[in-house]
């Protein structure tokens, strides 16, 4: 399989400690590179491939044009099955017919379609900390499938063949949300920016930014990486939850109670809630958030459905199914707290862990030379207690 590309990858020749912390959160910005580049990310024939072997249903599968969804039915049919019911197919003639007339074609969450598109996104969730979830977009004529527009999330854009037009239109509201007490005015005037995303280029496009793309008679595939950033808004909900473990923010009100009364509980509340507000609050939420990761789906079979778990030999090759797992030492332990579990080995552990940590795969032989001190059959062990827990597979 080719190898992914990375967020260093990306970003250049901007590193990635700088794009953190200058470019996320701030003002668009692209990123130009080689023709080709990405080329193996999707080629057309497995794009093909996939539409021709999966029941894609509305609107995952999707055509737009001029800013508005092309019914389904248009393009698909819907065929009988033994067992299912009515699953929808691709009338091949109509579906061609349609991108031929300008239509963009919009597949979402192709992560779990493509192998090189969910490496790369294993890749970006431990360093972005985030989900990602990524979309497909491909385009022939001169129209543009949606109009201008803003999203709630912040995204990469990764153009994999030909050439598509993006139009910036400015913030009209920083750091808009999808559920939010207004919505950001429409922009008015001409674009700030006009320019051509070329094959092999990025764009990173904050939430908030208001564009419109459009293709140019040519070609044009690409993928958009899109994550949401943590907010103080979701700190506030999450510390909302962790609030009813205490018995007084489970207790009623005294809506009936002297004015004395409920001012004295209001105190009561403020004082718990300033206490649990200090100031490592926000680590301990973005902790909790990242623990509270799912796993990737990964079934691992055959070896996972024996009593072995694991294939044999040295060779064997494994990977955490987590890539935003948190590590944390105690007394003579270690501790992983991944999918919403947290899991407590033996302080002798570690090494094996912090290898495993970054989500990508490892050879046995390599984490078993990462602690001398234990020999194949303890590592091997741990290795099937985190199978058995779902947070490990074979590659």
């Amino acid at each position: 399989m080719p190898q992914s590309p990375t967020l260093a990858d990306l970003v250049a020749p901007v590193e990635v400690s700088q794009f953190l912390s200058d470019v996320v959160g701030g003002s668009y910005r692209r990123f130009p590179g080689k023709e080709g580049r990405f080329a193996d990310l999707v080629p057309w024939a497995e794009l093909d491939r996939v539409l021709r072997q999966h029941r894609l249903e509305f609107p995952r599968l999707r055509l737009a044009r001029d800013g508005e969804p092309i019914p389904a039915h248009e393009y698909t049919e819907m065929v009988p099955t033994r067992r299912t019911g009515l699953v929808p197919r691709l009338r091949s003639g109509q579906f061609a017919e349609k991108l031929r007339a300008g239509a963009t074609l919009v597949l979402d969450s192709v992560q779990e379609m493509f192998d090189p598109v969910a490496e790369l996104a294993v890749r970006l969730e431990h360093e972005l900390r985030e989900r990602i979830q990524v979309n497909l977009y491909a385009g022939w004529g001169k129209t543009h499938g949606f109009d201008v527009h803003w999203d709630d999330h912040d995204a990469l854009i990764v153009q994999l063949s030909g050439r598509k037009r993006w139009r910036m239109h400015g913030v009209t509201r920083p750091a808009p949300l999808q559920r939010d007490v207004e919505l950001p005015p429409k922009p008015e005037g001409e674009p700030v920016e006009d320019f051509l995303l070329c094959d092999g280029d990025v764009l990173y496009l904050p939430r908030g930014q208001w564009h419109d793309v459009s293709a140019i008679g040519e070609e044009s595939l690409h993928v958009t990486i899109g994550f949401n950033r943590a907010t103080g808004v979701d700190m506030v909900s999450w510390l909302a939850d962790q609030l009813r473990s205490d018995e007084i923010f489970r207790t009623d009100l005294p809506r009936f109670a002297t004015a004395g009364q409920r001012r004295a509980h209001a105190a009561a509340l403020r004082a718990r809630i300033l206490e649990l507000a200090d100031d490592e609050v926000v680590d301990r939420f973005l902790a909790d958030r990242d623990a509270q990761a799912p796993a990737h789906p990964r079934p691992g079979l055959p070896w996972s459905a024996t009593s072995d778990l694991l294939p044999d030999g040295d060779d064997a090759v494994v990977r955490l199914l987590t890539p935003r797992a948190v590590l944390t030492r105690g007394a003579g332990t270690v501790s992983l707290a991944a999918d919403g579990k947290r899991l407590v080995f033996a302080e002798a552990a570690a090494p094996v862990l912090e290898v495993l940590a970054d989500g990508v795969s490892h050879p046995v032989s390599e984490l078993v030379a990462a602690v001398p001190s234990l020999d194949r059959a303890t590592v091997v062990a741990l290795l099937g207690e985190l199978s058995e827990q779902g947070v490990l597979a074979p590659r």
